[in-house]
Parts: C-alpha cells; sequence; structure tokens
C-alpha cells in the first residue's frame, strides 16, 4: 500500500463529515472507545491540553504549542482540517507525522478498522493518540473536531481545558442556540480540571458556570483578565504588536483583527499553565532574560515552529494576496469588517461556501467595496458558486462565477494592479485548493 493509497481509504471508504456533510457524522463515543481500547489507550502517556470553541481554536492550539515547543518540551499537536495534505493535522515539535507511519497504520489496522467501521475523523484521532505514545512526546495539544461532548478528542482527561468561543455553527448538529451549542462544547469541561473561556456572551457564560461548578472545575475568562492593554497591526499585515501588562511588550505574526481575542486566551492559558508547573512564563515566579526570550521567539515565529497556516496568511505582494480559513458568521463578523477598512486601489475576493454553512448571514457580513469572483472548493459539500451569485446580487454584490478557484484567482490576478488587494477565503476548501495550486 502507498500512502497515496492509504489517504484514499481514509477519505473515500470511511464516514467523512468533512467530505459528506451530516451524513458523514456519527454521533457518540462508542467506536472511539473501541479504537481506544484496540491501542492501549495511549493517551494516557503524555498530557494533554484540550482546546474547543467556533473560531480561533486553530490559532490558539498552534500558539500554545510554540510556547511550550519554544520552552523545551516535546509537543504533539492534533488539529483539523488539513489545507493541503493529511499529515499537516497530525505533528510533533511542528514535524507532520510520516507518510511510512500513515501508510503501515492504514495497512495493519485496515481488518479492524472493517470490523465496525469507524468514521474518518474517529481513524485520525486514534492514530495520532497513538502516533504521540510511541513519539514519547510530553504534552499533546489537541484540538476538538466539531462539538465537544460527543467528539472523539474527549476520551482524554486533560490538565486544561480552554474554550474560545461560542456562535452558530454546525446548527444542525450542534443546536439552534448559543445555549445549546455551549452545553456541547462544554462537554469538555472535566471534574477538577481548570477550564479557560475565551470569549463569552449572557448566554453562554450563564451555560458554562453552571457546567464549572457542576464538575467543581475552577473556571476563568480571559476577556474579563484585562492582560492584552492594546495592540497595533504593523504594516502589511506582517503581525500584531503587543503591549501586556505582565509580559511586555512582543510582536506575534499571526495577523487579522480577530487575533487579540485569540491571544488573551493563549496569555491566561499560559499564566494557568504556570500554576501548574508547565511553564515558567508568568513574572510572579520572576521574569528572567531567556524566559522573555523565549516568549517573543515563539509568537515571532509561530508557522515555522508549528506549521500553521491560512490564517491571514500573506502569499504575496504587489498585488497583496491573503487568504483565511474563516468560514462562518462568527468569523465574518471580523474578515468582513477587516476587508472593508482595507486601503487597494481595488478590493477582489475570490469567495466560496459549502452549503452547511448559514449564507445568507456570511453574505451580509461581506464588504460592500468589492468585486467578487464566486467559486467552489473541491468538495461534495460546495455550495454552487451560481447560487452564490444570487444571494451576492441581493446584497448588491458585484461579481462573476468560475467553476474552479484557480480559474476565479487568475482572473482576479487579471488587470490587477500593485495597489490591489486580493482575498481568497470563505470556504477552507477554497484555501485548500488554493495552496495547492501554489505548491
Amino acid at each position: 500500500m502507498t500512502y497515496q493509497e492509504a489517504t484514499e481509504y481514509l477519505f473515500c471508504k470511511t464516514s467523512n463529515f468533512e467530505h459528506q456533510g451530516v451524513g458523514g457524522y456519527k454521533e457518540g463515543l462508542e467506536n472511539t472507545l473501541k479504537l481506544d481500547e484496540h491501542f492501549g489507550h495511549p493517551h494516557e502517556h503524555y498530557r494533554c491540553i484540550h482546546i474547543a470553541g467556533t473560531n480561533g481554536k486553530g490559532s490558539v492550539s498552534n500558539m500554545l504549542a510554540a510556547q511550550l515547543q519554544t520552552c523545551g518540551y516535546k509537543v504533539g499537536l492534533y488539529t483539523s482540517p488539513h489545507i493541503i495534505d493529511f499529515k499537516e493535522r497530525i505533528r510533533v515539535n511542528g514535524t507532520p507525522i510520516s507518510e511510512n507511519y500513515v501508510t503501515e497504520f492504514v495497512d495493519t489496522e485496515k481488518s479492524f478498522i472493517e470490523s465496525f467501521t469507524p468514521t474518518f475523523f474517529e481513524i485520525a484521532t486514534a492514530m495520532a493518540f497513538k502516533y504521540f505514545k510511541e513519539m514519547n512526546v510530553d504534552i499533546a495539544v489537541v484540538e476538538v473536531g466539531l462539538g465537544g461532548r460527543l467528539d472523539c478528542t474527549n476520551i482524554i482527561t486533560p490538565i486544561l481545558s480552554i474554550i474560545t468561543n461560542i456562535s452558530l455553527d454546525h446548527t444542525q448538529l450542534l443546536g439552534n442556540s448559543l445555549e445549546q451549542i455551549a452545553i456541547e462544547k462544554g462537554g469538555i469541561i472535566k471534574r477538577g480540571i481548570p477550564v479557560i473561556i475565551g470569549e463569552s456572551t449572557p448566554e453562554t457564560k450563564t451555560v458554562f458556570d453552571t457546567l464549572a461548578t457542576e464538575a467543581n472545575a475552577p473556571i476563568t475568562y480571559a476577556e474579563e483578565q484585562e492582560e492584552v492593554i492594546s495592540w497595533k497591526e504593523e504594516p502589511n499585515g506582517t503581525g500584531i504588536k503587543y503591549h501586556t501588562k505582565h509580559y511586555g511588550d512582543f510582536l506575534c505574526e499571526l495577523s487579522g483583527s480577530f487575533q487579540p481575542k485569540n491571544m488573551k486566551t493563549v496569555l491566561e492559558a499560559m499564566h494557568q499553565l504556570e500554576k501548574l508547573g508547565y511553564l515558567s512564563a508568568y513574572p510572579e515566579n520572576g521574569h528572567n532574560e531567556k524566559t522573555i526570550s523565549e516568549i517573543e521567539n515563539a509568537f515571532k515565529n509561530v508557522t515555522n515552529i508549528t506549521g500553521l497556516m491560512a490564517r491571514w496568511q500573506i502569499i504575496r505582494l504587489n498585488p497583496t494576496v491573503v487568504c483565511d480559513t474563516g468560514h462562518n458568521p462568527g468569523a465574518w463578523e471580523y474578515l468582513g469588517k477587516q476587508l472593508e477598512n482595507t486601503k487597494c486601489r481595488e478590493l477582489r475576493i475570490v469567495f466560496g461556501l459549502v452549503e452547511d454553512k448559514d449564507v445568507y448571514t456570511v453574505m451580509s457580513l461581506l464588504p460592500k467595496n468589492a468585486t467578487y469572483y464566486y467559486t467552489k472548493g473541491s468538495t461534495k459539500r460546495a455550495f454552487p458558486e451560481t447560487s452564490l451569485k444570487i444571494f451576492g446580487d441581493q446584497f448588491g454584490l458585484k461579481g462573476e462565477c468560475y467553476p474552479t478557484v484557480e480559474e476565479a484567482y487568475q482572473a482576479a490576478m487579471q488587470g490587477a494592479t500593485n495597489e490591489d488587494f486580493i482575498f481568497v477565503g470563505g470556504s477552507t476548501y477554497v484555501v485548500s485548493d488554493f495552496m495547492k495550486s501554489r505548491i
């Protein structure tokens, strides 16, 4: 079996929510527990940090992994979805899992997998947990796939739980209200384990307070800590300079108007990890030049340290091309405003969505001062570009349709001057197709 055959087996022969939508989602932990027992409960051999939330969990996961790695830990990082290749999902100290490991895992376990047909994500999670054990990681940063309570990552008992925020997404699976979604994501709160909430609303705060009290779990709201005093975006989207209460001034390379909220969550997580004895980052224990240098280095080089992609990522300048995986109303509340305020001669947006998103709400948040290149990513879940144009026309957006992401991008580039700004996004699949074509 080759690596290509192994990944095709995972993507095509198993139930896969990312490609099939609701039909590929399997509720419950029965399969996960069977896989976990089969592999000898590998997650019990290292510490874990568990991260859920509607938006921002990928950025928070990668920033925390970068901090831990820079401080000397061997760090496993499990995230989803991938942008270019499956291997991105499972990394140790920034290095993706090897093709040989994936191939041998599938080849060896194929008969066991087919005896009870777990989903793609259940298999991938079991592979990650097993790999982290065999790589002898000190700590694993584990991002929830969908929801929390019934997500297959929720078999772990972490040292710290984090919920970045709650907004309406995957409502057909998680519930139609913020309270219902908060209950599902709050399912990662474990008895006696500290939990950090990045952002809350009155509705979700009530849910989280109740769940934390029932679990006797110490709860902290990062937005209430006032750690980040001020922030300023660097020219050309090259990062954000932060002025903080306890960590001084530093530059983080992750740009985008949504990142300061993620930073508040990360800094509070660093504080809690210091209390637990895993970091020496908080000044109550005495800052020193080495610690300050480690903090600055980790934030300044997140993408090189962990391999993070497509978070307001600058692809080129003159014209400026940026891509981002923001794909739901919560993300576009920030992306829409940021793009609308971007200084450029002409704003051009290569845009596509998947059919299970709140298309109407997302498109209501799109900037009016742009030219749109409606397209679709390579997935059965893609929302037709012709339908996007119909919605766009209703909101007074000007644009045309293109059958592939590459054709849409080339059309956006055609006639663009050095002063134009081209954004590629709306769907992770659009970004994935775009990045693959850049290889």
